[in-house]
């Protein structure tokens, strides 16, 4: 028996010959008119495809073209830093797309932020005047659809002063994997 099953360049390449084994996490996407499956090689992209998916306008099409053009480990901050020009550079995804997945994806990370309480560090980062790197990359892997609590757990361990959001986030995420 076989699938069809929609994926990344990043994915396919990833297959060297026919018979390849290869191991993806799944979406089945079904609606009225369709039913389709859609693979991804890490939890991350699943996450974040299934995020684009709960922003209205937002189907599996351009889902997995910005899946594709933007690493799961950037896409948090991406919509934490309001950067519509990362998110336009994906094939179908416009100004106001990226607005609209920019304005509907922060709401919800507001909304799932109320009655989480602060952690130390990030108490700690602000008080001491330092930049917020901390609080930042908590944030992008909560929308990246970590619990605060790991989010917060995994930074705390990888978080050292001469590293970048983005390094503190993929080392975050390779964090929980180990």
């Amino acid at each position: 028996m076989g699938y069809k099953v929609y994926t990344t360049a990043t994915a396919l390449s990833s297959c060297q010959a026919l018979g390849t084994e290869l191991k993806v996490h799944t979406h089945f996407y079904v609606r009225e008119d369709t039913q389709a499956l859609y693979g991804f090689l890490s939890e991350e992209e699943l996450k974040m495809f299934e995020q684009l998916l709960s922003v209205s306008g937002v189907g599996p099409k351009a889902a997995l073209s910005l899946v594709s053009n933007i690493p799961a480990s950037r896409f948090g901050l991406t919509i934490l830093t309001d950067d519509i020009a990362a998110l336009t550079k994906a094939p179908g995804i416009g100004k106001k797309t990226a607005q609209r997945i920019i304005l509907e994806l922060k709401d919800k990370l507001k909304k799932e932020q109320v009655n989480l309480p602060e952690t130390n560090c990030a108490v700690m980062d602000q008080e001491s005047g330092k930049d917020n790197r901390i609080a930042e990359s908590i944030n992008a892997l909560v929308m990246l659809g970590y619990s605060f609590q790991e989010a917060s757990n995994a930074v705390s361990c990888v978080f050292k002063e001469d590293k970048s959001v983005e390094q503190i986030i993929k080392d975050a995420l390779k964090q929980m994997f180990h």
